[in-house]
């Protein structure tokens, strides 16, 4: 009933087709103060993109400034100088454009401009280097002038694992997500604190969440000397809801039950959509990830048996969404899994397994208005632990190789 109320609501708005020759085929229309922008077919590129290496950053061995230990952010600025945030020497290196140390900020301790335990770096509009550091509850400010330093106190322990915590928008403001202290034990878990350029905090936005809640698999038992030892999975392949913080200052939000994207604007919501079939599951695959997590699970609970809803025989449409610095929507989207030999398998392991099955990562590209630009595939030695940046025609993103050295990588796009 719904759907069919919603399909009346467009047929009522007067859709109107967008089919320039070269060009994505598109339907725009207008629903209150939503304005919806669906793509039927084609793009704007008309072939697929792929991400080619122009400038890497870091070595195995070399002076001390160019090894990483372990990155946890890695922030750009208009002049495509990087900014990378070394969780193990706790300090924030930056380097050009072509990849030559400038200089190191920070670096563990107690005194100003010193870190307990930074997670995160983001660069202002004016070129101040923003880093957050929830040990001290503080973001650090280093800047416009050599020399500079200042911070930010706010009172709000956590972040949200898998999720970025510290972002700027172009009008100077810095969003910092972290727990939101009214509900620590409910929806929504976290908040978004928003400071103005002189780091007044000016408002505290609540995490968007539509009472959806990822079915979860438990197994669970008593130890010795009391209390419960539990372990918890999701459901293999079901759909979650994803939110990032857009350049605009405001909220980048999906369900990927549907290919259904929402980016807010302070007089509506810009809804972006597209027309194709969900990829489906293949009953190896499936087989695969049920008796992965049943060997998991029995690892605490012997005779553990699935106690939630079956895999579901299609992926969801994405699996994350990012924001480009010019504003750009990457989309990650889901793809055909593939089997591949497990050169780490351990027989004597019960959990380890001799193939494993992974998805080759791909995004849909659009553009701030919605224009549906294309899709680009990303090379497999990509680090999906680390946020990339994204901005225009290049990507920068942090890689491992086979032996787990990080590197920071530039890639441009180019058109197959």
């Amino acid at each position: 009933m719904a759907m069919a109320i919603f399909a009346a609501a467009l047929a009522a708005c007067g859709p109107q087709t967008d089919a320039p020759n070269d060009g994505p085929r598109s339907v725009v229309e207008t629903i209150g103060d939503t304005t919806i922008v669906r793509t039927l077919s084609g793009s704007v590129w008309r072939a697929e993109a792929t991400l080619v290496p122009e400038l890497p950053i870091g070595e195995v061995d070399g002076p001390e400034e160019y090894l990483f230990g372990q990155i946890a952010s890695i922030a750009v600025d208009n002049d495509r100088n990087v900014y990378v945030l070394d969780d193990q020497a706790q300090n924030v290196r930056i380097f050009d454009q072509e990849g030559t140390h400038v200089e190191t900020l920070g670096g563990p301790g107690e005194g100003p401009g010193e870190f307990a335990m930074a997670d995160a770096v983001a660069v202002l509009p004016d070129g101040r280097i923003t880093v957050r550091d929830p040990i001290r509850m503080r973001i650090h400010v280093f800047g416009p002038e050599t020399g500079d330093i200042d911070q930010w106190e706010y009172s709000t322990l956590g972040a949200p694992i898998g999720l970025k915590t510290l972002y700027v928008d172009r009008n100077g403001q810095t969003l910092l997500i972290t727990q939101n202290p009214e509900h620590r034990h409910a929806k929504p878990y976290w908040h978004t604190i928003v400071f103005g350029p002189d780091g007044t905090q000016l408002d505290t936005i609540p995490e968007p969440w539509i009472g959806y809640e990822r079915p979860l698999l438990t197994a669970q038992r008593e130890i010795e000397g009391g209390g419960t030892a539990s372990v918890n999975e999701g459901v293999p392949f079901t759909p979650d809801f994803y939110w990032t913080i857009h350049p605009t200052g405001h909220l980048l939000t999906g369900f990927s039950a549907d290919y259904r994207i929402e980016l807010a604007h302070d007089d509506g919501v810009l809804r972006i959509e597209r027309d194709i079939e969900p990829v489906p599951v293949a009953a190896a695959e499936r087989d695969y990830e049920r008796e992965r997590i049943l060997r998991r699970m029995r690892s605490l609970v012997s005779d553990w048996d699935w106690d939630g809803p079956p895999i579901p025989e299609h992926k969801p449409f994405f699996t994350d969404l990012y924001a480009g610095r010019d504003g750009r929507i990457w989309v990650q989207v889901s793809t055909e899994g593939r089997e591949i030999r497990n050169e780490d398998h351990d027989p004597d392991n019960p959990r380890s397994q001799a193939v494993v099955w992974e998805e080759a990562m791909r995004f849909d590209v659009f553009e701030e208005d919605g224009t549906y630009l294309g899709v680009v595939a990303a090379p497999d030695e990509f680090d999906g632990y680390v946020e990339p940046v994204f901005d225009r025609d290049h990507v920068w993103w942090v890689t491992r190789d086979e032996l787990g050295v990080q590197r920071v990588a530039r890639y441009a796009i180019r058109l197959n």
